[in-house]
This record gives structure tokens, sequence and C-alpha cells, in this order.
């Protein structure tokens, strides 16, 4: 390969870099939008029915997605004769693991809504933040990832300031522990569904792998619900608009862009890129509902932006470039 054709590739990969980071960002803003949405629903409904609602929502949404993209392209391919359009049905192990997402994703999303009203909300906040450093380890131990030590202190630069944010408020007691230990398990399954989901990205879509997500985990919720005897739906139209808003905005929307730049970017760079919502939500939470934003908000946020800033500069960031691509 000439070098013209190498410096072509490399700023056509710069580019898409840019446009991937700015719309990782935009995901992230949908997304702290979540636990205002979900505040305000659980004025109606329980927070495990408000997740339910929001899955078998955001599934029925993405599954017509994703079937009139697979008509069209269907449809195209009858001119053109060629199927690279259209997406094919999984493997069996592929469907194991599509399994797994809506499943320990579920079990995330549960184990958080459950250590909040076991412990306070920073000890529940700061066991999660601990994500990163799970994905780095589950990373090394099942896919063989490698990091290097840049990496890695720029992941604990980040997690050491979105701990920042809320340990003000944070309490030590036994009474808590149950409640940490659950904020330590949602971060678990958390970064396990997101090496999944970086391990299924180069096979399926950002649409198809969200579809089998919140499919399942409407399925999973829909018994434990009748078992709670929690309400299934709203009862206003209020309620009604804030559920289609968390599904739509957080859920088809953010979800969506965040899976669909493991494309560009690995599971831990993400993951640490995530630790900046607290501080979107509290700074939302402050325009909203008047609540406080403390210095120490401001501090955190500092710290974890530069948390970023190096952890994108190191190698670990990036998924396979496109030089890599091509000589491989």
């Amino acid at each position: 390969m000439s070098n013209q054709s190498k410096a072509l590739l490399v700023n056509t990969f710069n580019l898409s870099m840019k446009g991937s980071l700015a719309s990782l960002l935009i995901a992230l803003i949908a997304l702290s939008f979540a636990a205002i949405f979900i505040k305000l629903s659980e004025q109606e409904i329980s927070a495990i029915s408000t997740v339910f609602n929001r899955l078998w929502i955001a599934a029925i949404l993405l599954g017509g997605w994703n079937w009139s993209n697979q008509l069209v392209a269907s449809s195209n391919n009858g001119f053109e004769n060629d199927t690279s359009n259209l997406e094919r049905f999984p493997k069996t192990r592929e469907i194991v693991l599509l399994l797994l997402v809506g499943i320990i994703g579920t079990a995330s999303v549960l184990c958080w809504a459950w250590s909040l009203t076991q412990t306070s909300v920073a000890n529940s906040t700061l066991m999660r933040n601990l994500s990163p450093l799970f994905t780095c380890i589950m990373g090394w131990l099942f896919f063989q990832q490698r990091f290097e030590a840049r990496f890695i202190g720029s992941m604990l630069l980040a997690i050491l300031g979105a701990s920042v944010i809320g340990i003000q408020d944070l309490q030590i007691g036994l009474q808590h522990l149950l409640g940490d230990g659950l904020g330590l398990l949602a971060a678990l399954f958390y970064s396990l569904n997101l090496l999944i989901l970086e391990y299924l990205r180069p096979k399926f879509s950002a649409v198809t792998l969200l579809f089998w997500r919140c499919t399942v985990g409407a399925i999973v919720l829909l018994p434990l619900i009748w078992l709670t005897k929690d309400t299934f739906f709203p009862h206003s139209w209020q309620g009604w608009t804030i559920i289609f808003a968390l599904a739509i905005v957080c859920q088809c929307f953010g979800q969506c862009m965040l899976i669909h730049n493991l494309k560009y970017f690995s599971s831990s760079f993400i993951a640490i890129f995530l630790l900046l919502e607290p501080t979107l939500t509290a700074i939302f939470a402050w325009l909203i509902f008047a609540e406080t934003l403390s210095p120490l908000n401001s501090l955190g946020f500092v710290i974890v932006l530069l948390g970023i800033f190096l952890a994108r500069t190191s190698q670990k960031s990036d998924q396979k470039t496109l030089m890599e691509e091509k000589t491989a």
C-alpha cells in the first residue's frame, strides 16, 4: 500500500472518530434524562413497572424499524441481486449470547433499583461507578483484552472523579451492606452486558442488538411484576407521555447510539465515558427540579473529563483502525 493511500485511510479514520465521539456525547446526554424520567414515572407506577414499559415499547418501535429496513433491503435486492444488506439469522451460540444480553442487562437494572431501596443514592452510585474496572478485568479474563498503563491510570482517575460527585452524601455502616453489594452487582452485570454487546456488534446492527435486549428484558420482567402485584401501566396521559419519552429518548435513541459506537470505541472506553452521566443528570436535575449543585459536582466533572481525555489518547480506546483492518 502506498504512503498516499495510508495517509488517506488515517485521515478518514480520524474524521470518523471525531464524528463518533460527538455521537457518543449525544447518546450520553439522552441517557442522562433516564433518571429524571424514572423519577417522574415513579409518581404513578413502581420502578420495575417503569422499566417493563420502557422495554416493551422500545421493543415494538425497534422491531418495526428493523422490519421496515429489512423490507426495503429485500426489495432493493430483488433488483440488484445482492443480499449483502440483509441481516442473517443468528447462529445458536449467538442466540444464547443475545438472550444473555437481555437477561444480564435486566438484572443490572433490577439490582440498581433494589440497591437504591437498601442504601443511599451516593453509596449505590459509588458502587456502580466501578463498572469500568469490571469491564477491564472481565475483558482481560474472558476476551484476552490487553490494557496499557496509561489507560488503566486514566480509568482510575475517571472513577475517582465520578466518586467525588457524591462523596459528601456517602454513608458507611453495616445497614448499607446489602444495598452496597447490590450496587456492586449491578456494575458487574452492566460490564458483562457491555462486553457481550462489543463481541456481537460486528455481527449485528445496533437496532437488532437492542431489539433482543428489550424483548428479552420485557419478558423477564413480566412475571416479576405479576408476582409483586405492582401496577402494570400508568393510569394517566401524563404517565404515558413520560414512559414514551423514556422509551424513545433514552432507550431507542440513547442506547441505540451507544451500542452503535461499540463499532468505533472499546467497551472499556465507553464504560469510562459513561461516568459523565451522573454529572449531566445532576445538572439537568438542577435545571428541572432546582436541586442543589455543589462545588464537588464541578470538581468531579473536571476530573472525569481529564480521565476521559487521557483514556481517549490511549491505544485501547479505539476498536481496530481502518489501517489495521486493511492490512490484517
